[in-house]
């Protein structure tokens, strides 16, 4: 398939920077994710890796060509779309068939290509159906089959999933993550959902305001967040963080103190997951009154107020108290992330 090369790629309009030296290497046939929040230079970076955007600097090498004066027709790139971008007037089949007949692709060749793309997105019996006539998966299904029947090197899918209700989510989802293993192509896939990006990325790129904050495999991310953005950004709930000082090893902010951490003394950010906290009554190293509490069936998530922050912690199913109770969260030290308090940078453990 096809090697993808970013070097120092960046795109300018004006004094705004949209993307700003983007370097990175995408392996053949990696599933790669493009994260972040709406404005954060991750569509930008995948249109111009189609052809779609001119890079302001820096080079585009796809399997070792230099790409960025050619073509998008002429990068073999399928891209599919948020908003699926099919032909109201054709059915299924030809909106399926029409990157071949666009292509010049041997029409005798066309039937038996479109039949496989379409078994592979289960739409055999929507063929004969028009657009309108399609629920809004299987509308994606028809643009994912257009993009798989061309072939390409490289498929590119923007915010694919963005249209579809939660249930039709997670099964799409599910396709697209056995598809790209079917297929054995380098993807690209941009999203704004951190849940996606965790589920279906070989690695996750996290950007925001044009920068890379983090490249890893999603394990490493959410391990070892490299600052507080992507400790904030990925997780559900995302990372709690309380600001604080460190003083002789021990953490100390409004209702915590967290002993046996090495750092020097000084203001620092603390984190930790709810996952990682236990909920007692008493004797932990938070206590505080309770903010909220939310019912999720196979747990409760507990909320206290410190400071500024809303910091959460989840408890077992059957814990059952009121808002205003007095309770004790627990967070072992080796699950504690420390963060500089100025600059957001992990500090090294």
């Amino acid at each position: 398939m096809a090697e993808i090369k970013l070097s120092g790629v960046s795109k300018r309009w004006g004094a705004f920077i949209g993307v700003n030296k983007f370097d990175l290497t995408i392996a053949d046939r990696e599933f790669l994710v493009l994260l972040g929040p709406s404005g954060c230079g991750k569509t930008t970076t995948m249109r111009m890796i189609a052809g779609l955007e001119d890079p302001t600097d820096g080079e585009i090498l796809i399997d070792g060509q230099v790409v960025n004066d050619l073509e998008p027709k002429d990068r073999d790139v399928a891209m599919v779309f948020q908003s699926y971008a099919l032909y109201p007037n054709l059915n299924v089949y030809e909106n399926i068939r029409f990157p071949l007949r666009v292509r010049g692709v041997d029409a005798s060749t066309h039937n038996e290509k479109v039949m496989r793309a379409s078994a592979m997105v289960e739409l055999d019996e929507f063929l004969h159906r028009k657009p309108a006539e399609l629920s809004g998966g299987q509308r994606q299904r028809v643009a994912l089959a257009r993009a798989i029947v061309r072939e390409p090197n490289v498929f590119l899918m923007d915010e694919p999933l963005s249209n579809l209700d939660a249930k039709l989510r997670v099964s799409t989802r599910a396709q697209i993550k056995n598809l790209s293993h079917e297929l054995a192509a380098t993807t690209i896939y941009v999203t704004h959902d951190q849940i996606e990006a965790m589920t279906l990325a070989d690695r996750v790129v996290v950007m925001e305001k044009g920068i890379v904050q983090q490249v890893g495999s999603p394990t490493d991310i959410y391990d070892r967040p490299a600052n507080t953005f992507v400790a904030s950004f990925i997780g559900n709930p995302a990372m709690n963080l309380i600001d604080g000082e460190i003083a002789g090893g021990a953490f100390t902010a409004k209702h915590t103190n967290i002993p046996g951490l090495k750092a020097k003394d000084g203001p620092i950010t603390l984190g930790f997951r709810a996952e990682d906290a236990t909920v007692t009554a008493e004797g932990g190293h938070i206590n505080a009154p309770i903010y909220t509490l939310e019912l999720l069936g196979d747990a409760t998530m507990v909320s206290v107020r410190i400071g500024s922050a809303l910091v959460s912690a989840r408890a077992d199913k059957t814990f059952r108290a009121e808002i205003g109770d007095m309770v004790s969260i627990t967070i072992p030290q080796d699950h504690c992330h420390l963060f500089d308090a100025e600059t957001g940078a992990r500090l090294e453990d």
